[in-house]
């Protein structure tokens, strides 16, 4: 498949606490293809982060265990990022040009005690660039790139004097400052009002087209994975429990879990004073899980004696289309 770029299989992040295992990722298996975006979503604490994190060779390094494999293809050649060390050369190396990340919050991404053009540039010069005035160059060339106004002045500047906006902006002018083929986002619009998050929506799918990148997005909001996805991986307590198209996702889901989430976004033309529909109950604590379906104590759809008796197996409902479920085996 030439055109697949990162192919993750049984992934694993666990971390020991005194409480017990923290199972935040366990074992889910996904693919990611050029030009394509792939759209995981979930609640908070269902383990997308922690899998980005994964990606990137980030995750705390006490108490922690990362496990399965992670192959990043480029032309014939594959490695496995999980067995690279991650803090050595070839890791380094492939962060920023082959992987690069958008965190949630640029505000503490970014130092306050160091110009936005200095950070971008270090990446830079970390990678080689050895020509400051050409570094400064390209940088002011990324800001104009990604819409903001006055780059050669906003080069100069930190990050507290720049607005929520074009910190953001800044912050994936760094991520594609060495045209990364994949480029993963987690939850940048978050923080933004729905003005701006559209914007930012425009830049990244422009970018995407112009650069050629593959693109992991994280977020909780469907609304955001629905105009930005093509493929989506519904995540729930450290398990992938549906993967299709947007189209199948969106027209047709399959796991209780799915159709819950979209029954709760909020709909125009709704009646004054009707309720929202929610989930009942929240994420637990992925701690020591059991050895069942996770979604089981939340269920509309449970069945005593199987639900809470084992795992279910993933069940291909249309090509391309998977769910576990116990429902649709």
């Amino acid at each position: 498949m030439s055109d697949v770029l990162l192919e993750v299989e049984d992934l694993r992040a666990y971390f020991e606490l005194d409480e017990g295992t923290l199972k935040a990722v366990n074992g889910i298996s996904f693919t990611i293809r050029k030009n394509r975006t792939l759209g995981i979503v979930g609640e908070s604490g269902c383990g997308k982060s922690v899998t980005a994190q994964s990606i990137m060779r980030i995750t705390p390094k006490r108490n922690s265990a990362i496990s399965g494999k992670i192959m990043l293809h480029h032309g014939s050649s594959s490695v496995d990022v999980l067995q690279l060390d991650e803090d050595g050369d070839e890791m380094r190396d492939l962060r920023g040009r082959e992987i690069a990340m958008i965190f949630q919050e640029p505000m503490t991404a970014f130092s306050p005690v160091h110009t936005i053009g200095n950070q971008i540039m270090e990446a830079l010069f970390v990678h080689g660039e050895k020509d400051r005035g050409a570094a400064r160059a390209r940088v002011v060339a990324l800001l104009e790139e990604v819409g903001i106004p006055a780059p050669e002045r906003r080069i100069d500047e930190y990050s507290f004097q720049l607005s929520g906006g074009m910190r953001q902006r800044s912050m994936i002018a760094m991520a594609i400052a060495l045209n990364p083929r994949l480029l993963i986002a987690d939850e940048p619009t978050t923080a933004l009002d729905v003005t701006i998050q559209s914007q930012i929506l425009r830049l990244m799918k422009r970018l995407q087209r112009e650069n050629g990148m593959a693109i992991m997005f994280i977020t909780h909001d469907l609304g955001v994975i629905a105009s930005m996805a093509d493929d989506v991986a519904v995540m729930y307590l450290g398990k992938i429990v549906e993967y299709g198209s947007a189209r199948q996702i969106f027209k047709d889901p399959k796991h209780p879990y799915t159709r819950g989430l979209l029954r709760s976004i909020p709909k125009f033309g709704a009646t004054e004073g009707a309720h929202l529909a929610t989930i009942k109950g929240t994420v637990p604590v992925p701690l020591d899980p059991p050895d069942a379906c996770p979604f089981a104590n939340r269920c509309d759809d449970y069945i005593a004696g199987k639900c809470d008796a084992r795992m279910p197996e993933a069940v291909t409902v249309a090509p391309g289309h998977s769910v576990n479920c116990v429902l649709y085996e």
